[in-house]
């Protein structure tokens, strides 16, 4: 760990000495650098770390005492769990369907999915939600019969899968005004080997790649009000950029709560979302969500042998407690090069064109009892946590509690440079089509049709500025 508490102050006199070598030939703008062009984009949780770890380390202001709770979420969340019964009976009760066997097998090195590299090839780090047209319990998506809200492409042996999904791409090229080509990937998803018969006609679903889960702890402990002070669902401000929150069931208090993480936010925690995700794509219970993830008429999977012991989950409420802590104590990668002449012009254009309203530079977290080290921490995540309409191209007609079938949470921007070297792809977005940050940009639409106009407008020079900055977060 030596190597991942250098000072911030450290490394970024470190890359003002390489800043200098790399000096871009933009023309600097007048223009002073912004306050939210800074290294220490997690505030006290910014590592400067750049290497395949720089997802994966715990904040540098963590107690020796809570060390050891790192090193035991850590370890719940790479250990492959099992088919009951086991040897190890702490990790067995895998299934009886599901995606993947860890958390880790998704979000490798705590980093990014990405769709199949091959048209045709399964999925490893991404996964279809389904629905049905309405709502179900709580305000929740409606399941599709025999198949639930996800479809589960593993099973136990003697047990069916449900199915398998087959992504294929075409090309679509297209234009900048100024002549220069681009071209755009767009997905087309197929099923195969259901083993209940096709799905409804009205089915609705939605591909999700896996996010990456650093820094999350400084977004669970951003004030309430704070992100709802950045809602303007009427565009009152005429900017064309509307918006809003999504309200979410909390199974654990037992109320509607304002949804922060998830591609639609669909869920108001993290200990929430890790149990969620527990339970739908390993097939492991909680205190939270006791019932095996087996929609009705599995009935293969519903006589399959459970992990619980005496009717407890098949996840300790221990190990819960201390994965939950491990994703609120990943520290997040400090940007780079922010004294570098094009980034700091990237940053300007970045704000010029439009993108800061949707991607805020800056939040401030309040208190926050469960890792008191993450409280009171001025962070950069470029993201408000809210939900926006992305346009057609983007939608997945699924609606999820309040967010309808166009609208996706604005994605943290914090890191997002070192995906190369942490997960080794560059694919972007909910479902992984875009290979490059450009790329990205190029699909946004609906409340980001300005900026990504905009931004199509910009000339060669000033294009590659921006797309630097962001290579540099």
């Amino acid at each position: 760990m030596s190597g991942a508490r250098w000072s911030v102050a450290a490394f970024v006199s470190a890359t003002l000495a390489l800043s200098a070598a790399q000096a871009s030939k933009v023309v600097p703008s007048s223009a002073s650098i912004p306050e939210w062009l800074s290294a220490r984009s997690g505030g006290d949780a910014t590592l400067a770390i750049a290497n395949e770890n720089a997802y994966a380390r715990a904040i540098a202001t963590m107690p020796p005492e809570d060390l050891r709770k790192f090193t035991f979420g850590n370890r719940v969340f790479n250990t492959n769990w099992v088919a009951a019964p086991a040897s190890v009976d702490v990790f067995d009760g895998l299934g009886p369907v599901f995606n993947r066997v860890s958390c880790s097998a998704c979000h490798t090195r705590d980093g990014r999915g990405r769709p199949p590299e091959t048209d045709g090839a399964p999925l490893e780090s991404m996964l279809i939600r389904l629905s049905l047209p309405g709502s179900g319990e709580h305000g929740a998506p409606k399941p599709v019969p025999h198949y639930g809200d996800q479809l589960n492409e593993k099973a136990l042996p003697g047990v069916p899968a449900e199915g398998r999904t087959v992504v294929r791409f075409s090309e679509h090229p297209g234009k900048y005004p100024d002549g220069t080509a681009y071209s755009l990937l767009m997905p087309r998803y197929e099923f195969a080997d259901l083993a209940f018969g096709p799905l409804p006609a009205a089915t609705r679903i939605s591909p999700r790649v896996a996010p990456p889960v650093f820094g999350l702890g400084l977004l669970e402990a951003v004030p309430e009000a704070e992100i709802r002070s950045h809602e303007d669902p009427q565009d009152t401000n005429y900017d064309g950029v509307s918006g809003r929150a999504n309200e979410v069931w909390d199974a654990i208090d037992g109320r509607v709560a304002l949804g922060r993480f998830g591609w639609k936010a669909n869920q108001p925690s993290l200990r929430q979302q890790n149990a969620a995700a527990a339970n739908g794509d390993i097939g492991i219970t909680t205190r939270f969500f006791p019932h095996e993830n087996v929609a009705d008429g599995q009935t293969a999977a519903a006589a399959a042998r459970s992990g619980s012991q005496g009717g407890e989950p098949e996840m300790k409420d221990e190990f819960l407690v201390r994965l939950t802590f491990y994703v609120q104590t990943l520290a997040v990668p400090a940007a780079r090069n922010a004294d570098d002449t094009t980034v700091r012009n990237g940053a300007e254009l970045f704000a010029q064109v439009g993108c800061t309203a949707c991607h805020t530079p800056t939040m401030t977290t309040g208190d926050y009892p469960d890792v008191p080290e993450l409280a009171h921490q001025t962070i950069h995540p470029y993201s408000d946590l809210l939900l926006h309409d992305m346009g057609k191209e983007l939608a997945d007609g699924r609606d999820d509690f309040a967010a309808d079938g166009n609208e996706w949470r604005t994605p943290p921007l914090w890191g997002i440079g070192l995906t190369q070297i942490v997960n080794r792809h560059m694919r972007f977005l909910h479902d992984g089509r875009a290979r490059s940050l450009e790329e990205a940009v190029l699909w946004h639409d609906g409340e980001a049709h300005g900026a990504r106009e905009s931004f199509m407008r910009l000339s060669r020079t000033q294009r590659a500025a921006l797309l630097t900055f962001l290579e540099n977060l």
